[in-house]
Parts: structure tokens; C-alpha cells; sequence
């Protein structure tokens, strides 16, 4: 496992150092260095750096990772290999709060309402592991896939109603969030995710010997000491907290959460204890490597990283397909 850690994070320095350099206006990577460590406030090529670039591309990193994470903790629960954050609904549950807050506040500003993405997705998670509970052993994972299924189409279709009602602003405002664009996002978008990514990651790392007993089978698991239902509820939370937090923060971004958990077990194994740090790795160098190469397909403009990863990571699921690298659960 070292040597591909090692590579990913080497590779993911160089996504960054190339994210900072890359956009409308090329930045040479001399005037990023003096702008990281000798800054120039009058200099234009810094004041980009610093205040555009840097945090688009550690909301890039930070969204990636919570999405790598919430995959592999939604295909452990779920027992399905192909499992994301999407798939539990969290994604229309951050689209109906974007709306709604929109609506009713009236906020243009990307900080403002992340909040609401964020609370949209953090109910619907919660009504998802609602409706998935089984009355005995905690979370049954066929409702659970089932429930936020269901409640993604209804969401939808509540969704494509509000938003038809909305005005031309609010339509594009919209718009731009669900394409998965980190165009605009600033260091006042950053608390939120760096908590929701905290958080989730300690969370996480504290279930890998409850998801690894898991494994093994309800019987198993319980004579180890495991509770099922207590088990199942903080997954589900840590899902929804780190979920929640990215798709707020980068909008709905697809196959992360689906693809990369499987691209870790593929080199990690199957020990939560390796794979959570890892998929959290390989989910921030994808995203990043997704941003980057929006901006450089279509130079001068860009493509949203949303559809980026859809590009990159459908045929690249295939593959793993293919190769016989996804591993069932």
C-alpha cells in the first residue's frame, strides 16, 4: 500500500501546484511561489493566487476527500458495490435546500447558501436512515437503498417544480451549483467543509474495527462486541456529515463516491483501516485532477467539475469492471 500512497500523494501535490497555475489567466509557477511566500498585494497574479485559486483547489481536495470517505462508508452499510452519496439521497436533499433557501432569503453568496445544501442534505439523510431502519438489528441495507431511491425521485420532481416557480436569478444560481462548478468558491466557504471533513474523518476512522467485524456477518460480529444498530447509525451520520458538507460545498459531484472506494480496495484491501484513508486519497486527487482539466479542455472557459467526473469516471468504472476490481461486498 505505501508506494501507491505515496504516488497518489505526490500526484495530488502535483494536481495542486498545476490547479493554482491553471485558469482563464495562466499564472508561470515562480509568481505562485512568490505568492505563497513573498506576496505582493499589488501584484494581480497574487491577489488571484491567494484569493481564487488557493481556495477553489483546497475545496477541491476537501470535497474529494469527504466524497472518497461517504462512498466507502455507504457501500460498507449498504453492501452494495455501487453505493454513493447519491444514491441515499443526499444529493436532491442539498438541491431542495439550495432552493428553498434561495427562495426565501434571497442569498446570491456561495457561503451563504452552502448552509442550506447542507441542512437539505443532512434531513434527507436522516429521513433516509428513518425509513431504512429495520425493527430489530439497525439498518437493513436493502430498505436503505430502497428509501433513498424513492425519496430521490420524489425530491426531484419537488425540485423541478419549486425551481420552475423561481426567478431567472435564482434559476441560475441554481444552475451553476448543480453543474458541480468550484468557479467562486472563497475561504469563507471553507469552515463548513473543513468541520464537516473533521469530523467525518475521526468518525470514520473510530468505526473501522466495527465495519471490519461487520464484515464478517451479523452473528460474528455480534459475539466480537459489535452493535449493529449503533454501528449503523453513526456510518449513517458520518455519511451525512461528510456528504453533505461536499455536496454542498462543489455541488452534486458524481462517481467519486461510487468509483475511487473501489479504486482503493483494488490497492488497498478491504481493512477499513487502510481503505477509508486511502478512498479519502484517491477521492481528493480525483476531483482535483477533474477541476483542472475542466479549465484546460475548454480554455479560455471551463467545464464544471461535475460533469468532469462523469467524463473521467464512468469509463474509468467500466474498466475497473472489466479488470475484475470491484470487489463484492
Amino acid at each position: 500500500m505505501l508506494p501507491w500512497a505515496a504516488l497518489s500523494t505526490g500526484l495530488l501535490v502535483a494536481l495542486a501546484a498545476a490547479s493554482i497555475a491553471t485558469g482563464s489567466r495562466l499564472v508561470p509557477l515562480h509568481e505562485v511561489w512568490d505568492a505563497l511566500f513573498d506576496f505582493d498585494p499589488k501584484n494581480d497574479a497574487h491577489l488571484v493566487v491567494r484569493e481564487l485559486r488557493l481556495p477553489r483547489t483546497f475545496t477541491a481536495i476537501m470535497a474529494g476527500a469527504c466524497l472518497g470517505l461517504a462512498g466507502a462508508l455507504a457501500q460498507s452499510l449498504t453492501r452494495n458495490p455501487l453505493a454513493e452519496p447519491g444514491t441515499l439521497g443526499i444529493s436532491q436533499g442539498a438541491a431542495s435546500g439550495v432552493i428553498v433557501g434561495l427562495f426565501f432569503t434571497s442569498a446570491s453568496h456561495v457561503a451563504v447558501y452552502v448552509w442550506f445544501a447542507f441542512i437539505g442534505a443532512a434531513l434527507t439523510g436522516a429521513l433516509v436512515h428513518r425509513l431504512g431502519r429495520a425493527e430489530t438489528a439497525g439498518t437493513n441495507p436493502t430498505r436503505l437503498i430502497l428509501a433513498g431511491a424513492a425519496l430521490s425521485i420524489v425530491l426531484w420532481a419537488l425540485n423541478t417544480i419549486l425551481l420552475l416557480a423561481q426567478p431567472a436569478w435564482v434559476q441560475q444560481i441554481y444552475r451553476n451549483w448543480a453543474l458541480g462548478s468550484l468557479a467562486g468558491r472563497g475561504w469563507d466557504n471553507l469552515p463548513v467543509l473543513i468541520a464537516c471533513l473533521a469530523a467525518g474523518a475521526a468518525a470514520s476512522f473510530a468505526l473501522a474495527p466495527s465495519l471490519n467485524a461487520a464484515t464478517l456477518g451479523a452473528d460474528m460480529s455480534k459475539a466480537l462486541g459489535v452493535k449493529p444498530r449503533t454501528t449503523s447509525a453513526l456510518t449513517n451520520l458520518a455519511i451525512i456529515v461528510l456528504a453533505g458538507g461536499a455536496t454542498a460545498a462543489a455541488g452534486p459531484v458524481v462517481f467519486v463516491g461510487m468509483a475511487c472506494p473501489h479504486a482503493a480496495r483494488a490497492l488497498a484491501g478491504t481493512d477499513h483501516r487502510r481503505l477509508l484513508p486511502f478512498s479519502a486519497l484517491l477521492g481528493a486527487t480525483a476531483t482535483l485532477a477533474s477541476d483542472t482539466l475542466g479549465r484546460i479542455v475548454v480554455y479560455p472557459g471551463e467545464v464544471g467539475v461535475g460533469a468532469m467526473t462523469s467524463i473521467i469516471g464512468a469509463p474509468f468504472f467500466v474498466w475497473l469492471v472489466r479488470r475484475g476490481k470491484v470487489l463484492g461486498l
